[in-house]
Formats: structure tokens, C-alpha cells, sequence
């Protein structure tokens, strides 16, 4: 049996009302009931509560009751007994695993969006061209780099991240034909950094950082929410893709929970919902493909998502795949398949910068027809919001 009085101090308010519910009413079935939920609901979020727990070091039926530091997860617990069966020490070892602690994160995003405030719909434009899809891709913004314009060419932090971000976004959807379909491409490597330390989640590279972890996660909940709004203005419509990159694994978890539970009542925004880094989405006889591109080359592309999406693949007859990770651009031909590599608005870093890797930062609308395939192309550069564009 267990005693959730122990687990308490890891419950989230939700689960500590589930708790006080099943303390009044003896029963989870019967707490179920009072609180207007169905059991499932109640064993999940006791579920959940177990397992946040015992990955502290937490779980008392199992005489595991020395918790672990915070960002710390249990890596093995050794129990050792006296003569007449009871504990008489304890060793604990912690670990840093990430695979762990990206269980630990899921599990606490799913918690987290039962508690989210859902957007309340909004009415669709009057009009919008039916066969059309606009696709705006935001990729490699690295919100939280840190870039200085005397060592790097220009300057680049969260302040001007979310101005230059949104800013061109909101460029492109003006520019764009209203088209039925947005589809709202975050393409990886949105946040700079996946952890309190600014390093980078693979290899522990350490990178140039403006602010916390707390101020980067604020900045790009604001400029997602920013963008899909701006989207919802003129399309009846909205895909939101939020892909995995090299740089927030992790992060691209929750944002993409969080966004899919924030628009769960608004019927008119589709979030992409898919564990695997390889992403697709079907408009008509087209087929858009999408992968960051850390973990495949471009020309590797056509035959993985052939493989990936059979029925898809066969039931179009235009293709595209989208990546980036490389911050230029690069389009071409593969088996059958165009792939089209974007660029990045964020200013370079200074690892870029002493490398001498040198692009032009920039973004583009790809207008697409559900037969016809790319029918249309509108490119924004950071410049153009200190111009007068004639």
C-alpha cells in the first residue's frame, strides 16, 4: 500500500487535490466521482505521483525514503537488511542520466498541461483560398544565444530574438496570399540550451548565454504564442510543428505538450504530435516533409521519408522536405524529392564568427498548391523592419 503522505512534497496541485479527494471520500473511485473525473484520470495522476517520486529516490513500499538533490534522478538504490528483515542502511547513488531525466520531464509536461489554461476559439477570416497552404518556417533562432555585432557582425539576445522574431513573422503572413492552411514550421534549435547550464545537450559544449534558463523559456513561450496568433488572423487553418533540434531535445518535448494542450479547444489549431524527429503533413497530391537536420543529410532525406510514409509518399505526387541546422541555404533535387535547407535570422555566435561561417540571415514564406506543389515565395530579411519596403 502506498502512503501518499510521503510522496506529498513531489505532487503537483493537482495531484495533491486528487489526494485530499481520496482522503474525504476513502476511495479513488470515489473521489473520481466528486471531483468529476474518470477513474483512469485519478490512477494516472497517482501513477504519475509514484513515479516522480521514486525517481527522487522516493518510494516507502520499497524502503526507499532518501530523496536526490533537484536535477538529480536515482540511478540505484542498495537496501541492506538486519537479521530480522529490516533496513539497516542504505546506498544511493544519483545520476545526471538524460534519459532518465527526459522521462521524468515528460511525465511532469503531461501533469503540467492537465492544469493549462485553453485558448477559447476565435472566428476564422471571412475568405481564404481553398487549394492554398502558406508555409512560414522559423528554424535555428537559438533564442538565448548571446552574439556581440563588434566580434560577430551583429548583436543578438533575447530582446532582440523576439522583436526581430516576431516581427518577420509577422512580415511574412502579410505578405503571404491568404491561403487556407498555415503551417506554422519551428523547425529546432528555437531555444539556445536545454538545461540551467548553458551548454550544449550532446556534448557539453559550452555556449554564449543572455540571461537564465527562466528568461529564455518565457521569451519563447511569448514568440510561439505570438506567431500561431498572428497565423490564426488569416488563415482558417493553423499546423504548428515544433521539431526536435540538436540544441533543445528536451525542450522541444514540453513546448510541443504545452502548445498542443494550450490550443486543445481551439479547433482550428493543429499541433503536430510526434515523438520520432522526422515529421510530415499531407495537402492534397503535396507532400511536406520536415527533420531538423542533425541526424540526417539532406540527400539521405527522399528514401527515409519514402520508408517513414509509405501511403503518403504514394499518394502525392509533389514532394518537399524541410531542414535546417546548417544556417544557409541550400535547395535541391533527391530522388524524387525537393530539399530545401533554410536559413537562420539569428546573428551568428562567436564560435561561427571565428570559424569564419558566413550567411545571410533570412526567412521566406513558401506558398504551396494542392496540386501544383510551390506555387509562391516570399523572402523577409532582418533589415526590412527598419525599412521602408517600396
Amino acid at each position: 500500500m502506498t502512503d501518499y503522505n510521503a510522496l506529498k512534497q513531489f505532487a503537483t496541485a493537482r495531484q495533491l487535490e486528487v489526494l485530499a479527494a481520496i482522503e474525504k471520500h476513502g476511495s479513488g473511485l470515489e473521489a473520481a466521482k466528486a471531483l468529476g473525473i474518470n477513474p483512469s484520470n485519478v490512477s494516472r495522476n497517482l501513477q504519475r505521483l509514484r513515479d516522480a517520486a521514486a525517481m527522487k529516490g522516493v518510494s516507502p513500499e520499497h524502503d526507499m525514503v532518501h530523496a536526490v538533490p533537484d536535477a538529480y534522478v536515482v540511478k540505484g538504490v542498495s537496501t541492506y537488511y538486519d537479521k530480522d528483515g529490516k533496513p539497516a542502511g542504505q546506498w544511493v547513488k544519483s545520476t545526471l542520466d538524460d534519459a532518465k531525466r527526459r522521462a521524468a520531464m515528460q511525465a511532469a509536461v503531461a501533469a503540467m498541461a492537465e492544469e493549462l489554461p485553453r485558448v477559447l476559439p476565435t472566428a476564422a477570416p471571412a475568405q481564404t483560398q481553398e487549394t492554398l497552404l502558406n508555409l512560414f518556417t522559423l528554424t535555428d533562432t537559438h533564442i538565448g544565444a548571446l552574439s556581440w555585432r563588434k566580434e560577430t557582425g551583429a548583436d543578438w539576445d533575447l530582446h532582440i530574438a523576439e522583436a526581430t522574431l516576431v516581427g518577420c513573422f509577422e512580415h511574412m503572413v502579410n505578405a503571404a496570399p491568404p491561403a487556407r492552411v498555415a503551417l506554422v514550421n519551428q523547425l529546432g534549435d528555437f531555444m539556445h540550451y536545454d538545461s540551467m547550464t548553458p551548454v550544449t545537450p550532446l556534448h557539453g559544449h559550452v555556449l554564449d548565454a543572455d540571461g537564465r534558463f527562466s528568461k529564455m523559456v518565457a521569451t519563447a513561450i511569448r514568440v510561439l504564442r505570438r506567431v500561431v496568433d498572428l497565423a490564426l488572423l488569416k488563415h482558417e487553418q493553423v499546423v504548428l510543428l515544433i521539431a526536435e533540434g540538436n540544441h533543445d531535445m528536451a525542450s522541444s518535448v514540453w513546448l510541443r505538450q504545452m502548445f498542443k494542450a494550450l490550443y486543445e479547444n481551439e479547433p482550428r489549431v493543429q499541433v503536430i504530435d510526434s515523438e520520432l524527429p522526422y515529421y510530415a503533413y499531407q495537402h492534397g497530391e503535396t507532400m511536406l516533409a520536415f527533420h531538423h537536420g542533425h541526424l540526417k543529410k539532406n540527400d539521405q532525406l527522399p528514401l527515409l521519408f519514402a520508408a517513414q510514409f509509405p501511403k503518403l509518399w504514394g499518394n502525392t505526387t509533389k514532394r518537399y522536405a524541410h531542414t535546417g541546422h546548417r544556417h544557409h541555404v541550400e535547395e535541391k533535387e533527391h530522388s524524387g524529392m525537393t530539399v530545401h535547407q533554410h536559413p537562420t535570422l539569428a546573428a551568428r555566435d562567436a564560435y561561427a564568427a571565428r570559424g569564419g561561417w558566413i550567411a545571410d540571415r533570412q526567412v521566406a514564406a513558401l506558398t504551396y498548391h494542392s496540386k501544383f506543389g510551390e506555387v509562391a515565395r516570399n523572402t523577409v530579411t532582418p533589415e526590412m523592419l527598419d525599412a521602408v519596403v517600396v
